[in-house]
């Protein structure tokens, strides 16, 4: 096939207009076009006189060769970007690897290991994503927090309870595998091609599911309320896992996909010796402002349209202070919900269901800490540092997890906020009127505030007054990082630490990606009984 790329419709276009330029660009005749697939799809609304959607189309035609011989510039072979099993290696593998975590690391990293025929055993300190759902709505309902199940732990990872946001910076070709597993397991088949493509919360719930049996048909197995409190460690080689401190894995292969909250699972490793080091992350809060204004803001007179759905945005300011502010994992047509995985400790998040229909729109407004920030150089400091501004803000916001809130304008002007406007918070259980310079550090204050002034001018309504700022969100990142070595393993034989808790992904995709990575490094050294 050929793949032909920068080929711009109107959004006033109908659909014979994509076939059209198609023929046009490749000086065909459209008997001599035999089919075509959208390969990619963006949006291109810098004109408020009209809106683009610029194509990549993989395109099947008659005499193929003289077609390509014929054309310029945009127009290629189509690339391979079917998966590609490495070889199996030669050491015996006597017991079935086992992958701790089941986010997106450890998912992807279960599954390539099941359909290469390995048999993994996935633990997940957390429940089935059904069960799951009801401890987290019981706690945004009434506040009651189970600390084993939450909006971080359980069945899909935290991404689970998001916008389930499919971009990434990664050039990786395993991310089509990731794609082809979630469109199999259930998600929309417009995510192969957009450019900012999204699952939602809802229906990521069912194709987290659908992965999880999938890894079981293929002789797999997947364990839930099943906490690694311990590895077994023997002369710096792993041995197994000790599960719910009462139960002996035994295994030579441990793929740690821990979460960025595994703070307990954290401290155990560091004990038993796993090399570790802080890492730079960054803090802030949710902002929120009606998905009305950002839809006129970005698309001018052409919001509402139904082919443009909500539209989104990501902009970034460098403060006098030095450090970066930005936003953060923008969820259009979404609601701001209560992460805490701690008691006593309040964090947000943002979360959107596939339709992105709900009133706001909100943001992470976020500032770059790190390591000198965080007062000691223990490589655990960052973990200890977001559980002080996350203890402060449970506690300005008067307890029982109810969310510090302030109006961007009081905000600015350093004064408590006494009443809303015209934009009304998501966050549940409840909110409390407050100053969140009661809950952030100081330079943190000061960056947010030049950068919403900064950010405004890039897009238009960002300082809105009346918008709500909702403390605090600490988790954007791991703030350690597992060190390992090229292939994978860190400084104890048979650990593979894998994923956004181990510092190494930023999002579904690259921690979907390092997953299989790590089986593929497993499957590269082992080989398994039915191989003989």
């Amino acid at each position: 096939m050929l793949r032909v790329s920068n080929i711009r419709i109107s959004i006033n276009d109908n659909e014979d207009k994509l076939e059209d330029e198609i023929v046009k660009t490749l000086k065909i005749n459209k008997d001599d076009l035999i089919s075509y697939k959208i390969f990619r799809e963006s949006i291109d609304a810098r004109s408020r006189h009209n809106i683009y959607f610029i194509y990549t189309i993989d395109v099947k035609v008659k005499d193929e060769e003289d077609v390509l011989k014929e054309s310029k510039g945009n127009v290629s072979k189509s690339s391979n970007l079917s998966y590609h099993p490495v070889q199996k290696g030669e050491e015996f593998l006597d017991n079935p690897p086992i992958v701790v975590g089941a986010g997106p690391a450890g998912l992807y990293a279960a599954l390539i290991l099941a359909q290469r025929g390995y048999n993994p055993i996935l633990l997940e300190r957390g429940k089935k994503v059904v069960e799951r759902d009801e401890d987290v709505k019981k706690f945004w309902e009434e506040g009651e927090l189970n600390p084993e199940s939450n909006v971080q732990f359980g069945e899909g990872g935290a991404g689970t309870f998001s916008d389930g946001k499919l971009t990434t910076r990664i050039k990786d070709l395993r991310s089509r595998k990731v794609i082809d597993e979630l469109i199999e397991g259930g998600a929309p088949e417009e995510i192969y091609y957009k450019k900012k493509a999204h699952v939602g919360t809802d229906i990521l719930r069912e194709v987290v599911q659908n992965i999880r049996k999938k890894i079981i048909s293929l002789g797999g197995k997947v364990r839930f309320e099943a906490k690694v409190t311990d590895l077994i460690v023997d002369e710096g080689k792993v041995k197994g896992v000790e599960v719910n401190s009462n139960e002996m894995i035994e295994s030579k292969v441990v793929l740690l996909a821990i979460g960025h909250s595994a703070r307990d699972t954290f401290e155990k490793l560091y004990n038993r010796g796993i090399k570790i080091k802080q890492k730079s992350f960054a803090m802030g809060v949710r902002v929120e402002h009606p998905q009305s204004m950002i839809d006129k803001v970005q698309y001018g007179k052409f919001a509402n349209h139904p082919k443009l759905g909500v539209a989104d945005y990501q902009i970034a300011y460098q403060a006098s202070n030095g450090r970066g502010v930005y936003t953060f994992c923008m969820c259009p047509g979404g609601v701001v919900v209560g992460a805490a995985s701690e008691e006593g400790r309040l964090v947000t998040n943002g979360m959107s269901y596939y339709s992105r229909n709900e009133e706001n729109a909100n943001s992470a407004l976020l500032v770059s800490v790190g390591p000198d920030d965080f007062g000691s150089d223990h490589p655990l400091a960052g973990v200890e540092f977001q559980r002080k501004w996350e203890t402060k803000a449970f506690e300005v916001g008067g307890g029982g997890y109810s969310a510090p809130v302030q109006l961007v304008k009081d905000f600015l002007e350093d004064r408590a906020s006494k009443s809303l406007g015209e934009v009304n918070p998501s966050y549940k259980p409840a909110v409390t009127l407050t100053n969140l310079k009661d809950c952030l550090p100081t330079y943190v204050v000061e960056a947010m505030k030049e950068g919403i002034v900064e950010l405004d001018k890039k897009l238009k309504g960002f300082a809105l007054e009346d918008g709500v700022m909702t403390g605090v969100e600490t988790r954007s990142s791991s703030p350690i990082r597992i060190e390992r070595g090229s292939n994978l393993e860190s400084n104890i034989k048979g650990i593979y630490p894998l994923g956004e808790g181990a510092g190494y992904a930023g999002g579904i995709i690259s921690a979907a990606v390092d997953g299989i990575k790590g089986a593929e490094r497993v499957i590269e050294k082992f080989s398994i009984p039915l191989d003989e």
